[in-house]
């Protein structure tokens, strides 16, 4: 015979509230920050009521726990506000990439060039390949040149996390803004 499936209990977020609190005795913060001490649950739960707010265990590891009365709604609001605003200035560095081959033409090493400098004031990271094909394989020397040169020109506002190396048939080489 199978038993029935249960769905585990929903877990609770945010701080326990009225009748969660389960201790018989709380330190209460009143509504106007005011310190009243240690006072039984019951006494709390009814100042609270009598205020027309929730009681809400602040400091729930505290002997004994510290309860403040509050509106519960407008805390959770508030806190989900500032989560929001903290997403917001958080910035996530990601890596661009440009793609070169080794004999490029000086105005489109320009173009290129004006992209990395762009990247690197938006705070990202830089990944410059090189492809060689055919015959261009004879003339690596050519590549390393290029990539000493972009080196070079962005020294001042970059550095260089990943020296240049030869995978297959493509040079690499990683910028970091400084």
């Amino acid at each position: 015979m199978r038993r029935p499936h249960r769905a585990a209990a929903p877990v609770k977020e945010g701080p326990r509230a009225n009748l969660e609190i389960r201790v018989p005795q709380v330190q209460l913060i009143d509504a106007e920050g005011v310190n009243r001490g240690v006072v039984s649950i019951n006494d709390a739960l009814l100042a609270a009521e009598d205020a027309g707010m929730d009681l809400v265990e602040i400091v729930p590891h505290a002997q004994p726990p510290v309860c403040k009365i509050a509106d519960l709604g407008k805390m959770k609001y508030q806190s989900q506000k500032k989560a929001a605003e903290a997403r917001k200035r958080q910035k996530t560095i990601e890596i661009k990439e440009i793609k070169m081959r080794p004999n490029i033409d000086d105005h489109d090493y320009e173009t290129k060039m004006k992209a990395v400098r762009r990247f690197f004031d938006e705070g990202d990271k830089v990944k410059l390949t090189l492809r060689f094909r055919g015959r261009e394989m004879a003339h690596l020397e050519l590549g390393m040149q290029l990539l000493n040169r972009v080196k070079e020109e962005v020294g001042e506002i970059a550095k260089v996390e990943a020296e240049p190396k030869l995978e297959g048939r493509q040079m690499m080489m990683v910028l970091a803004p400084k």
